[in-house]
């Protein structure tokens, strides 16, 4: 891009005032103006503030594999990547995912004064009010280097374009051997093949989480020549010296691969064969218009629609492709590492992609129901990649990294997301041999066993003692194996997906199967204590927890506490009210837990890494974590919508609403899962049970805009909108008065996944008015 067009865009950006999210494509693609396109809304330095080393994202499609973006942060997986606060570039790297990272370059012009210390002094400070940022693009101007940089890229390739100052000796820095976010990167290669090109690998060391090396292979093509390389023997990098091209404009395209130089080439070669780096800004473009522009909201303010794009982007990224585009993948399961293949269809493309994964721990009430219903090919493949795992390494894993099992967090949080996917219809062959493989996880030398990151033992999960005895003890009498060895939490978490697997076992008429794991979805009763009204652990003994404090954080709770913890039975709210001495005295008991969560502002503090801090741990309800997410809409399953409305609406007002680094979603986003979170409460539909119904129950909630539109995937469900439209909607009128499907009355506050995906209108009429079902004392809304 010459500099006139540049200053184009960046005035035309500064006029629109979209800060930090602008990119003008209607200079050359009338198609996609800032004034229709939906990715303009985004705002992508939501919560950088707080940011991981996975969650920004700028320079990247939607999984992509290639995840190109500034670090200013690079040390841990925690607090690294793009900060906000940092102003500081230390680098622009390729691939940021979950316990992944790789590919460190760093543009940088060489004089006399620093060319002996670039390799070790080569940061450079930077402004926000100069940078440019959506979905697809970077821009940031490298102040030390006066270096105006910009990125873009493919799925599998990353695309820069660097404006060098006039007169000056460019180069390029490859940081190859670098501790980068979650690991640290070694064994740096980069080789000249021709005066344009270069070639390399780096491998990522094994995390605590990743227990095996991972080595990332890159194919380098330039737009100008290549003067010379050096490597410094003391950092062991490389410093690529380039000629200074007339126009000081500087080309270049690194593909990457997890199988071998030769794919990361082919993935340049077959994404981005040209130069045209605008054309692949406004491909990116595209595609994230294609994706976000499936719901159309009306309504609201301005920052609520941005932030709802945003919440919607956040739900598309962070679970990263690790498949080339031929379909190689790399299999780390066995002994030894092998490049594997996926099947290819008729036309030889590989048939699905295969993915790196943070935990499917809290995806029942989140992802789940989004990519369902809205990109259920998203989902497909997912499932697929998956099954992947299993025909490779015998486990249907829980989260992958590195085509490896790390066992992050803990149960078998995949078996509700893959028999969502068949009730809805999405996944319809080998349902017997997927139910196996599944019923695997679920029985001795299945992935249940296992705590979190528990490679080499299967003592940390407990399993045995829920199965003789329905419940897991606290402490596990042999010792520490992994991490989240909360013996009450994993009785509750084993107890909901059992009850999910059991919906398969029904569907396919394994009768005996489903009995029995009805009956241990009934385990969680075993961890509830009718002294103290709250769920409580036990010993091996059998014997409460001394000096039991439900607001007690991680005491016998995965990430909560038993406040939070207890409500976690979304197969069976009935049978827990029942437990509690009926629906009014349980409605009464969470309506003032949540009286007490909004004086907090329902968060505990406003990162994960805060949770434990003693201001904010004692929290009755947190909705920065996945524990209980779900608890606004267990009032629906106990007779009380009003309340469920009511506190909905706090939720999202508290806790998903704003535009700010500083905040966005109080905790831990986890790739997507509270993204999608926040998309489900705007939209007023929810999965109590995480959709594994035949036919998948949707609850109705309070929608905050006037009309939401879905575009349904005609190659999975109808050719045809879903829309819901809520009349008289406004901050007053959040209640839902009465219920109307395509102009008929619904009965209710529920609606089959059937209904949405046929198609038609839900029409929600809003008053101010709380329309009880039942009466009950001291639970009035505040």
């Amino acid at each position: 891009m010459n500099n006139n067009k540049l200053y184009v865009r960046l005035f035309v950006c500064l006029i629109l005032g979209l800060f930090a999210s602008c990119i003008e494509k209607a200079i050359t693609k009338d198609s996609f103006s800032s004034s229709t396109s939906v990715s303009d809304q985004v705002y992508p330095m939501l919560d950088t503030e707080n940011s991981r080393w996975f969650f920004f994202s700028s320079a990247s499609r939607p999984f992509g594999m290639t995840n190109l973006s500034p670090d200013t942060e690079i040390d841990g997986a925690w607090g690294s990547g793009y900060r906000y606060k940092t102003d500081t570039v230390k680098g622009f790297s390729h691939i940021h995912a979950w316990q992944m990272s790789g590919v460190s370059v760093m543009p940088v012009t060489i004089s006399a004064a620093n060319q002996k210390t670039i390799y070790e002094d080569f940061y450079s400070k930077f402004n926000h009010q100069t940078e440019k940022i959506s979905p697809g693009y970077h821009y940031v101007e490298l102040d030390r280097y006066q270096i105006k940089s910009e990125l873009t890229s493919s799925t599998r390739v990353g695309f820069h374009q660097y404006t060098f100052p006039k007169g000056s000796n460019p180069a390029i820095l490859f940081n190859l051997n670098t501790m980068l976010g979650p690991c640290e990167n070694f064994d740096g290669e980069l080789t000249k093949n021709t005066n344009r090109e270069l070639s390399g690998k780096v491998v990522m060391k094994p995390t605590h989480r990743r227990p095996k090396p991972v080595t990332v292979f890159f194919k380098v093509t330039l737009s100008t020549d290549i003067v010379s390389i050096d490597q410094d023997k003391k950092t062991g990098n490389y410093l690529v010296n380039l000629t200074n091209p007339n126009h000081s404009e500087v080309l270049m395209k690194v593909g990457i691969s997890y199988t071998s130089v030769e794919n990361a080439n082919h993935n340049l070669q077959e994404e981005i064969p040209h130069w045209d780096f605008e054309e692949v800004v406004f491909q990116s473009q595209k595609e994230w218009n294609g994706l976000l522009g499936r719901i159309k909201v009306e309504g609201g303010t301005e920052t609520d629609r941005r932030r709802f794009y945003t919440d919607l982007w956040h739900a598309l990224q962070g679970r990263r492709i690790i498949s080339d585009a031929n379909g190689a993948y790399p299999d780390n399961t066995g002994d030894e590492f092998r490049v594997g293949q996926l099947p290819l269809d008729d036309s030889g493309k590989p048939k699905f992609n295969h993915y790196n994964s943070d935990s499917f721990w809290g995806a029942q009430w989140t992802i789940n129901t989004l990519w369902g219903l809205v990109y259920p090919e998203i989902k497909e493949e997912f499932v697929h990649s998956l099954l992947q795992y299993q025909k490779d390494g015998g486990l249907i894993p829980r989260g992958p990294s590195g085509g490896n099992y790390t066992y992050v967090m803990t149960g078998s949080s995949s078996t509700p997301f893959i028999v969502s996917a068949i009730q809805e219809g999405l996944i319809t062959e080998d349902l017997e041999s997927i139910y196996q493989a599944l019923k695997k996880n679920h029985m001795v030398g299945g992935i249940m066993e296992k705590a979190g990151y528990e490679h080499s033992t299967s003592y940390g999960g407990g399993f045995k003692y829920y199965v003789e005895n329905g419940y897991v003890p606290y402490p596990i009498p042999e010792g520490e194996f992994g991490g989240h060895q909360e013996g009450a939490g994993l009785t509750m978490e084993y107890a909901y997906q059992d009850w999910t697997l059991a919906q398969l076992a029904k569907k396919l008429g394994h009768r005996n199967d489903y009995n029995y794991f009805m009956k241990r979805s009934e385990n969680f009763k075993n961890v509830y204590d009718q002294s103290t009204g709250w769920m409580r652990p036990k010993n091996v003994k059998g014997e409460w927890y001394e000096n039991f404090d439900p607001y007690q954080h991680r005491v016998g709770f995965v990430e909560a506490n038993s406040a939070q913890a207890t409500w976690f039975v979304p197969h069976d709210l009935p049978g827990l009210a029942t437990l509690m001495g009926g629906n009014e005295e349980a409605v009464e008991k969470l309506n003032k837990q949540f009286d007490e969560a909004n004086k907090m502002g329902f968060t505990a503090g406003t990162s994960h890494d805060v949770e434990e801090h003693p201001e904010y741990r004692k929290i009755p309800i947190n909705y920065g974590n996945q524990p209980s997410i779900q608890t606004a809409y267990i009032f629906n399953k106990l007779g009380r919508p009003d309340l469920t409305q009511y506190w909905a609406r706090m939720v999202v007002e508290k806790t998903f609403s704003g535009l700010s680094p500083s905040t966005g979603y109080n905790g831990d986003e986890d790739q997507g899962l509270m993204g999608s979170l926040a998309v489900l409460m705007k939209m007023g539909l929810f999965q109590m049970n995480g959709g594994v119904d035949d036919d998948p129950v949707y609850q109705i909630g309070s929608p905050v805009f006037d009309k939401i539109s879905i575009t349904l995937n005609p190659e999975y469900y109808s050719n045809a909108t879903f829309s819901i439209a809520s009349i008289d909607n406004s901050e007053e009128n959040l209640y839902v008065d009465s219920v109307m499907l395509n102009d008929q009355p619904l009965q209710g506050y529920e609606i089959r996944h059937s209904q949405i995906t046929a198609g038609g209108k839900l029409t929600l009429q809003m008053s101010n008015n709380p329309k009880m079902s039942f009466e009950v004392e001291k639970a009035q809304i505040k």
